[in-house]
This record gives structure tokens, sequence and C-alpha cells, in this order.
């Protein structure tokens, strides 16, 4: 029978890999301190650094989406509390309450 596949978690991988870009130990010694084959260091580190311009580029990006559909939802409701609160001071005055 086969050992169960190890997995990763994604803040273990970005320990390795700020470790591989110090760049002040081998991949052998490494993959000796992390328990890992120095293959697998090699090909997260290559993620890593392939990535690194969408990230700069992409996040920005999607930074500014979620900023302006999260001010579209507030002016939506400070529109939709100011047509409540006119509404309610039209029928207290019809009521005749002062406000």
């Amino acid at each position: 029978m086969k050992p169960k596949r190890r997995r990763f978690s994604a803040v273990f991988k970005a320990r390795v890999v700020r470790a591989a870009l110090r760049e002040d130990k081998t991949l052998a010694e490494l993959a000796s301190e992390f328990e890992v084959h120095p293959h697998q260091i090699a090909e997260w580190k290559r993620q890593a650094i392939e990535m690194l311009p969408e990230i700069f580029s992409r996040r920005r990006k999607s930074d500014e989406q979620a900023q302006q559909q999260q001010t579209d939802h507030l002016y939506q409701q400070i529109g939709q509390l100011q047509v409540e609160l006119d509404w309610l001071k039209k029928k207290g005055r019809q009521l005749g309450f002062d406000g």
C-alpha cells in the first residue's frame, strides 16, 4: 500500500519559499530543514516568482473593484434611507407630529 500523500498549507509553502528566496542556504539544506524534496522547493519558488507580477497588478484592480462595489452599495442604502426618512416626515406631519 502506498503511503498517504502529504499536503502542505499555504502558510508552510510561503515560509519555505521565503527561505529559498533568501538564497543563504542551498536547496538541499532547505529540503533537509523543512523535510521536503528539493525539487518541490524549486517548483514552489518558480511558481511564486511567476505569480509576482499578477499579484501586484490584479490585486490592485480587484481591490478597486471591491471598493467601488461597496461604495455603490452604501450610496444605494443612503438613498433608500433618505426616501424612507422623507416619507416618515411627511406621514408624521399628516398625523399632526412636528418633526
